[in-house]
């Protein structure tokens, strides 16, 4: 269950706080709408439990706050708004990459999928997908993990009325199956009928918190809706038949040509416009909210209630379900056949959480379950993958998932081919630089630019279309994570530079013959320090976009090391030096195998070298950088 207590937003510049110590309960096995107009304070009421917002109170997930939970995907499916992820990445692709950083297994994609409705769409790209077919996503990125807590926002809105009815249908069979649904909608009719319990906002503060029975009786009554050119008119003629007849009618003007018209029928308003000869455009009985705002949420929505001679539709199921006499016990078991009481008394690791299910049938009479929305997918029963193994996985798919990584990449081959062919032409040009087609005249050759901006986009497109974890943030700054990209991005950048230096090496070979590409005697250092060049240059990409969260900024990090880093250090290094550097191998008091002593010492010199010491300070300076940014972000 769902516990907020207290929650309570900061204050804004002379206004009160948009929501102010608001505390409801939301129970397992139950859907909880949390209805209000729009400014009313869902949006930041979700926040706040989500933590995703700075204010007071607290909010316990079956007995935990979400911070002191070591899986919070697990625990609590999010839907907020639409689906964040890549435009250019498929539905399945996007599925598996929140299954690498989840780590559950890859084949839940495919099951969430086939339980959504969107196994014919798996290929599509995200940027294609329809209003609806966004919100079934959505809902399957929440269903991922296998939660056992549903929070959403405003889910149904500019929803279709099959696409609604699919979307209640899940949120029922979610909550029948044990679990706890919390849902945030402006339309008070819809959480009339589908939800088990209402918590009503105004303004940012609580005002009622009832069962759908009592709220449906209380806050809810018959209206006739009319527009009419002369509602002003109108509304004033039928407020002094009431007078004259003694009957409590009462007039409500919710802007424009509309009226609302409480303890009246369309029979006597129709008649009293046609008496007074008084054009009316519409006439139709509604069920209205009594709290204030509903008017202006109706129109927010922009999908007015149809007349109530409009058959409503048979998806909706009964807003008293009534649990007949023998029907079976609805205590919730888990696959294990412990009742929950009985788990919690287990030393059960809570990882993975599994939703509870039920001993037998839902007593509820499940008429909103369509085609589409019958089953949801299976409890995961595998345990998940190593945790080391989480985020390179991830990683992996995220930088394959789209085509922008594989496009960088031929784009620099043929960039670099082409610059080391025009060398050769023009001539003077060392061959060092002539393999690495790196000219003179530029700071850095087309594989350090490439390699860098492969680094910026690993942590840019974090930012930019933020998809790891929606329910604590846009992306977590944690050192797993980190490593990760870093590594990613240190094995590209070496693949890329192996292939540039290949290719350069062909097709100089193809056009000039063979003189032009001996091996240089000194080709160790040489490829340490190209080797060492690329790498850097994508690991300061990588830490520079983490830092300023930004694909420009990480690529600005890397071409500012030669154009300014660079200058400082020769500067600070120039000047007589009083005693030569002495060999490193020669210090060492022990000798290593295999020449390591060698090895490190050309390591060392490399970094002594001016490009060498700006690389490695500035890796240094991003690098503490960002475990400040995520210690001040934790401490937060």
């Amino acid at each position: 269950m769902i516990q907020a207590i207290g929650l309570t937003s900061n204050p804004r510049k002379e206004l009160p706080p948009a929501v102010d110590d608001v505390s409801f309960e939301a129970h397992a096995g139950r859907v909880t709408a949390l209805l209000g107009a729009p400014g009313a304070g869902k949006t930041t009421a979700l926040g706040l439990m989500l933590e995703l917002q700075r204010g007071r109170g607290v909010t316990y997930f079956r007995g935990r706050p979400l911070h002191r939970i070591p899986h919070p995907a697990r625990e609590v499916g999010v839907l907020l708004g639409d689906v964040p992820g890549h435009p250019a990445r498929s539905v399945r692709g996007h599925l598996r990459m929140l299954c690498a950083a989840s780590g559950v297994p890859g084949r839940r994609a495919d099951e969430v999928l086939e339980a959504v409705g969107l196994v014919s769409l798996r290929d599509e790209r995200l940027g294609a997908l329809s209003r609806g077919m966004d919100r079934r996503l959505g809902l399957a990125c929440a269903l991922l993990p296998d939660p056992h807590t549903l929070v959403l926002d405003d889910p149904a809105r500019g929803l279709s009325a099959g696409e609604k009815n699919w979307l209640h249908a899940m949120l029922r069979a979610h909550a029948a199956q044990g679990g706890t649904v919390l849902w945030a909608t402006a339309d008070a009719k819809e959480a009339a009928r589908i939800a088990d319990h209402v918590v009503t906002l105004e303004r940012g503060r609580l005002v009622a918190d009832q069962d759908a029975a009592d709220f449906s009786r209380t806050r809810l009554r018959p209206r006739v809706a009319v527009r009419s050119p002369h509602a002003a008119r109108l509304s004033v003629l039928l407020a002094q038949e009431a007078r004259s007849a003694q009957r409590s009618v009462e007039v409500v003007r919710e802007g424009g040509n509309r009226l609302c018209v409480y303890g009246s029928t369309c029979a006597d308003i129709g008649e009293t416009a046609f008496r007074n000869g008084i054009v009316v455009h519409r006439l139709a009985d509604e069920v209205g909210d009594m709290g204030p705002g509903a008017g202006a949420a109706e129109e927010a929505a922009g999908t007015p209630e149809p007349p109530s001679d409009t058959p409503r539709p048979a998806a909706a199921p009964p807003r008293h379900p009534v649990v007949p006499a023998g029907e079976e016990s609805l205590t919730p078991v888990r696959r294990d056949g412990n009742t929950p009481e009985a788990a919690d008394a287990e030393d059960v690791p809570p990882d993975p959480v599994r939703r509870p299910r039920l001993a037998g049938r839902p007593s509820r009479p499940d008429h909103a379950l369509t085609a589409g929305a019958a089953d949801l997918p299976p409890p995961i029963s595998v345990r998940p993958a190593p945790r080391p193994l989480r985020p390179v996985r991830y990683e992996i798919r995220r930088a394959t998932g789209v085509a922008t990584g594989f496009l960088v990449g031929a784009g620099v081959l043929v960039v670099s081919a082409l610059t080391a062919v025009l060398l050769a032409r023009v001539g003077h040009t060392p061959q060092p630089r002539l393999l690495a087609a790196w000219p003179e005249e530029l700071p850095l050759p087309p594989a350090a630019l490439g390699a860098g901006l492969l680094g910026a986009l690993a942590f840019g497109d974090e930012f930019r279309h933020p998809a790891l974890a929606a329910d604590r943030g846009t992306v977590p700054r944690r050192l797993g994570l980190l490593t990760a990209k870093l590594l990613v991005a240190s094995a590209t950048a070496l693949v890329l530079a192996v292939l540039t230096v290949g290719c350069d090496a062909e097709l100089l070979y193809l056009v000039y013959g063979r003189e032009v590409v001996q091996v240089p005697a000194d080709w160790l250092p040489l490829s340490a320090a190209w080797l060492g060049l690329v790498t850097g240059c994508a690991c300061a990409g990588v830490l520079a976009a983490g830092v300023f969260r930004s694909t420009t900024a990480g690529l600005a990090a890397v071409v500012a090391v030669p154009l300014l880093v660079v200058p400082l250090v020769q500067k600070v290094m120039e000047g007589p030096s009083v005693r030569a550097p002495a060999p490193f191998a020669g210090r060492l008091p022990l000798r290593w195998p295999f020449g390591g002593e060698r090895h490190l010492d050309v390591v060392l010199r490399l970094v002594a070298q001016p490009v060498g010491g700006a690389l490695a300070l500035s890796l240094g300076a991003l690098l503490c950088a960002y475990l400040l940014t995520g210690l001040r972000s934790r401490v937060r």
